[in-house]
């Protein structure tokens, strides 16, 4: 007989009959999602891929979508441990401006403040930006840029998106 109090040994045992030890839908898409492979980036066959990823860096995109990060080693999962991702973000909220601005304060993020999108699978997506308002990925990138206004600063990306547009049209394809 089971106590009242008693919580279950192995909250992830799928195979679990008990309704105790059976996880939730919840747990078992979020263990399905830590465990899906990631998105495989494009090879360095192709010059023009080489040639795009420098000017990612040079232009400044990666000073925020940064290319690669490292798990930590005190992750609860070992298999995640100090292991590279190439999640192409930093991870932390930035000032982007009162155009990109949606007024909604979530925690410490302010009403223009976004956390750094991960790029990675940007190529399967079909809508880009925070709140999926466009499907062009240039139209995107330019909505980075806003000026100040209200309540709101400057977007911080304002400087690299004035670098991206003095590239050459071949190098802006390049980049995308």
């Amino acid at each position: 007989c089971r106590s009242i109090n008693a919580t279950p040994e192995n909250r992830t045992n799928i195979d679990a009959t008990d309704p105790l030890e059976v996880p939730s839908d919840v747990v078992k898409f979020a263990m399905f999602m830590r465990f899906l492979a990631p998105p495989q980036p494009a090879t360095d066959d192709d010059a023009y891929i080489v040639h795009g990823r420098q000017l990612f860096s040079d232009v400044g995109c990666a000073m925020c979508h940064t290319p690669t990060l490292r798990t930590g080693k005190r992750i609860a999962v070992t298999a995640l441990q100090d292991k590279d991702v190439n999640l192409y973000s930093d991870l932390s909220l930035h000032n982007m401006g009162s155009e990109l601005a949606d007024d909604i304060v979530q925690g410490n993020a302010g009403g223009d403040e976004f956390r750094t999108a991960p790029l990675w699978g940007l190529g399967k997506r079909i809508f880009f930006l925070h709140d999926g308002r466009t499907k062009d990925l240039l139209e995107a990138i330019q909505a980075h840029a806003g000026s100040g206004g209200g309540r709101y600063v400057p977007s911080e990306a304002n400087q690299v998106i004035a670098q991206f547009q003095r590239l050459s049209e071949i190098d802006k394809q390049h980049l995308l």
